[in-house]
């Protein structure tokens, strides 16, 4: 093996071979009664891999391969989804840059060029997945766009319209007037932005005086159908049923009473606009209102609004009414507010309540099942309190509106004939028996929400509607891995659906993960320039090309200079190539069930050295082993020890991998690894293996752990264990081609055995003991010492006996002699294991005097620190202005500083009495 883990070498080899060989295939294991499976999110075609998916990829993989190493037939399902309004946008965008848009190529030449787009930018995701090692089975990707899904869709469609669940209407959606189509709740962003609060005046019809109303939006007036005030109003009863005059209009509108009000809110009584918010259109409804829609769908000023504002943008148009309002003495005042206006997530416009011709599923039927599966049991979240968020949720759910006013996605399968009557067919010629030969049909040109096709993914990935065997075999999948911000909008969506079409649950578990954040805890984002790519973290970059990554584009150069000064401070010399290895490793330790996970570049610098250690502990043991292992060979009390703890670790890990507590079980083998193997057992074998007595057996403990250690290790770090199987097959005696063919460890119970804890921790308290001895007198880690032993009992001395190469080889001891009672020693320094004292003569070991002024003079320099420090957090104006990252870091300054001048001045007294 080459003296130090080189991963850039090893990965790409891996990486390729593993394909080749067909490692990840479903086919495997096709003989075992038992099927494991796991569907992909599929990301977006237009997207490359970025935090989120990385540490969601890395946990399907480690499930992935721990079943498939449990002999279990595995398939990881992957795929992409055609992402409609993302993917249209990026082609829209080139050929913008051309000068050309897309109706002036029309609708055919346009989806060629998406098509094209796909064929050659559209692998990136994959390729990074292929990067981070995903297991995933390559010869079944699927595209939601592909035949055979597009297939299902239509299916999904046909039969759901035919049964009376899917139907088309005029309703309020959300409207993007830039992209000029619906979008779902999932692509609308609320932020807190400064705005104003407008108070009119609403002219009695019939009276003197006026109604004061509060209005943020003061272009909508002109669409109004009613005031409303709460019926439980005091100060409002003898208006109800009263007459306003609409401002700027020759309109009347009535006051009404409706529960919706809240008296609390501004004057206590609101403007009800049907056509241009969503609560008012259910007020509208209840109150069988005039629905007036203002807007245009690029949001101008339509027919419906006075002639002096045709035409107007809507922000134009609101700038005008004020100006209006107040030269008719109707505007009371204008007030500062914070807004939080929805806006869309592609185009950052902010979007309208537009009510237009839609197709909408009638959900309320097909989320009864789906509630239901989740409280009897048959599917569970994990962590479980995601349930009241599912049931939240499902039971004030709204129809769905699935259709999208744009060209790239699954087109709806409805044809229209020239007096408007409607034909859902699976085909146009279907669609033509349906209306009569001779009769001219055109298909509906808008496409179906993305969520439409990708709530189907479970199972028609499998061939649904077709009854294929991958179909019979793999569903219901076993576990859905995702995030909680799309619980609503897929999981919810394919639940439904899952039942609906198979009359199955299409996952029995469903684990949310929480979201990555940077090590400041926020999230992570172009515009924060906080974003890290997980091929950088593998491959390493520069800090030059860092800032290049973090504020190219149309960034304003203010935030690009803060952008730029935020990175030189945290990654000052770039950030170096850390290896695929290491990043999972950190992903699958980050693991927990919080809904926030912190990523910080200390953590991966941990799991590298982890693999560094993993690698040098390998070479340890092909250099020892000189010849045939004897797996029948003697065994020492620490072969028995590492084996005992070995059948620990397996157990433990077992457990937290069907808890999906990765955390536990990458910290579990974290342990076992660096501390009881590499720390201990390892120091314990030098001594072992110069002894014949017992070197064979010592042999076949180092190779039997390390082999089942890779493979237990091998589901998180797949490229370094994969790598150390290939160079120590020999040694493990395997004959697999692959690590990845070998059987998952199971728990020996003849080999976990307690006997050998107590004399092994006896061992690691004594050995301990001195070290901190030598740490705290300043004693170099190799020189020999004398000790004494006092207070021993007859197993101390059997222990002394047994194991006195392990104390001269680990302790470094020279000598270890035995005191009665009454015996005093010279001037010692003392520990304690158990009952019994070990001392430490210091004669010629330490310059006491020196040694006191080392001491005195490190705690003035960290009482200096603990000054700077005090003085800064006792500061208001820092506390309370610095950033929170500063301030913690500086309490942890203090707390660090503090904890050291505790332990070197009772090193000092200690000294100091000697």
């Amino acid at each position: 093996m080459e003296k130090t883990y080189n991963p850039q070498q090893i990965e790409a080899r891996y990486r390729s071979s593993w394909e080749e060989q067909n490692l990840f295939s479903s086919a495997a294991n096709s003989t075992n009664k038992n099927a494991y499976c796991i569907m992909l999110p599929p990301p977006n075609v237009t997207g490359s891999l970025h935090m989120g998916h990385a540490f969601q990829h890395t946990i399907m993989d480690v499930l992935t391969r721990y079943h498939r190493a449990g002999g279990e037939q595995t398939l990881w399902q992957p795929g992409t989804d055609h992402a409609g309004i993302a993917t249209q946008m990026v082609v829209e965008r080139q050929l913008a840059a051309q000068n050309i848009s897309r109706d002036e190529i029309g609708r055919e030449k346009f989806l060629e060029k998406v098509w094209d787009w796909k064929a050659q930018s559209g692998g990136t995701i994959t390729a990074q997945m292929r990067r981070m090692g995903a297991s995933v089975d390559w010869q079944k990707e699927r595209f939601t766009m592909d035949e055979g899904l597009s297939a299902a869709v239509r299916k999904a469609f046909v039969e759901l319209h035919q049964e009376g669940l899917i139907y088309r209407g005029k309703r309020l959606v959300n409207w993007d007037p830039v992209l000029q189509t619906a979008v779902s709740d999932l692509e609308v962003t609320n932020t807190e932005e400064n705005g104003f609060m407008f108070f009119v005046k609403y002219p009695f019809a019939d009276d003197d005086g006026y109604m004061k109303i509060a209005t943020t939006r003061p272009e909508t007036i002109l669409a109004d159908g009613a005031l409303a005030v709460n019926p439980a109003d005091e100060r409002y009863k003898k208006m109800v049923g009263k007459w306003v005059k609409v401002p700027l209009t020759d309109r009347k509108i009535p006051i009404i009473a409706d529960e919706y009000v809240d008296m609390e809110f501004g004057t206590g009584c609101v403007k009800i606009t049907p056509a241009h918010d969503f609560n008012d259109w259910e007020v509208g409804k209840r109150h069988e209102m005039e629905i007036i829609n203002l807007f245009t769908a690029d949001a101008k000023m339509g027919k419906n609004a006075p002639n002096a504002y045709q035409g107007l943008d809507r922000f134009a148009a609101r700038k005008q009414i004020i100006k209006d309002l107040d030269a008719q003495g109707l505007l009371i005042e204008t007030k500062p507010h914070k807004l939080t206006p929805p806006r869309g997530d592609r185009s950052g416009t902010i979007l309208e309540p537009y009510l237009t011709d839609q197709w909408f599923v009638k959900v309320a039927p097909l989320a009864e099942p789906a509630i239901n599966a989740v409280k009897n049991g048959d599917i569970r979240f994990v962590p479980e309190n995601w349930n009241k968020t599912y049931y939240n949720w499902m039971e004030n759910i709204q129809d769905w509106c699935i259709s999208r006013q744009i060209w790239w996605g699954h087109r709806i399968p409805a044809w229209y004939d020239e007096n408007g009557n409607i034909f859902v067919a699976y085909s146009l010629e279907d669609a033509q028996k349906q209306a009569g030969a001779g009769v001219v049909l055109k298909q509906d040109d808008d496409v179906l929400d993305t969520w439409f096709s990708s709530a189907l993914w479970p199972f028609s990935t499998l061939g649904w509607p077709e009854k294929t065997a991958d179909l019979a075999r793999f569903y219901p999948t076993d576990v859905l891995v995702t995030g909680f911000d799309i619980i609503f909008f897929w999981v919810a969506r394919m639940i439904m659906f899952g039942l609906k079409f198979t009359g199955e649950i299409p996952f029995k578990d469903i684990y949310i993960t929480g979201l990555i954040r940077d090590g400041q805890g926020q999230k992570m984002s172009k515009s924060k320039g906080n974003v890290l790519d997980p091929i950088d973290l593998i491959d390493g970059i520069s800090l030059e090309d860092l800032l290049i990554k973090r504020t190219g584009g149309m960034m304003q150069p203010k935030m690009a200079d803060k952008i730029k000064k935020q990175t030189k401070k945290e990654f000052a010399d770039g950030i170096p190539a850390f290896g695929t290895d290491a990043l999972r490793f950190t992903f699958s330790a980050l693991a927990s069930f919080g809904r926030d996970i912190r990523f910080e570049l200390k953590r991966i610098e941990g799991y590298r050295n982890f693999c560094n250690k993993l690698w040098n502990a390998s070479r340890f043991v092909l250099m020892n082993i000189d010849g045939k292992i004897d797996n029948n060979a003697k065994l020492s009390i620490a072969d028995e020890w590492i084996l005992a703890r070995l059948q620990k670790a397996k157990s433990k890990v077992e457990k937290h991998l069907q808890d999906y507590r990765l955390d536990l079980m990458s910290q579990e083998l974290y342990e076992f690894v660096w501390s009881d193997y590499c720390g201990w057992y390892l120091e314990f074998s030098k001594p072992l293996l110069a002894d014949k007595a017992s070197k064979a057996g010592t042999q076949a403990t180092l190779v039997k752990v390390l082999g089942e250690m890779i493979i237990m290790l091998h589901p998180i770090i797949p490229f370094i264990t994969e790598e150390i199987f290939s160079q120590c097959n020999n040694i493990l005696g395997k004959k697999s081609a692959s690590l990845m063919n070998e059987p998952y460890p199971q728990v020996e119970a003849n080999l976990a055995t307690t006997q050998s804890l107590k004399q092994i921790n006896w061992l690691q308290t004594f050995i301990s003991s001195i070290r901190k001895i030598r740490s705290d007198m300043n004693i170099a880690p190799n020189k020999p010492l004398n000790c004494f032993v006092q207070n021993f009992n007859k197993t101390d001395e059997e222990y002394l006996d047994k194991n006195a190469n392990i104390l001269s080889s680990l302790a470094k001891m020279q000598t270890i002699e035995k005191l009665g009672a009454d015996e005093q020693a010279c001037e010692s320094v003392t520990a304690l294991v158990g009952k019994m004292k070990i001392l430490i003569p210091l004669a010629g070991l330490i310059d006491i005097e020196e040694e006191i002024k080392r001491l005195k003079k490190e705690i003035d320099k960290l009482k200096k620190q603990q000054t700077i420090s005090n003085a800064k957090l006792s500061n208001e104006k820092f506390v309370n202005s610095a950033p929170e990252a500063i301030v913690k870091a500086e309490k942890q300054r203090l707390t660090t500083a503090e904890n050291a001048i505790n332990d070197l001045s009772k090193q000092l007294k200690k000294i100091t009495k000697l």
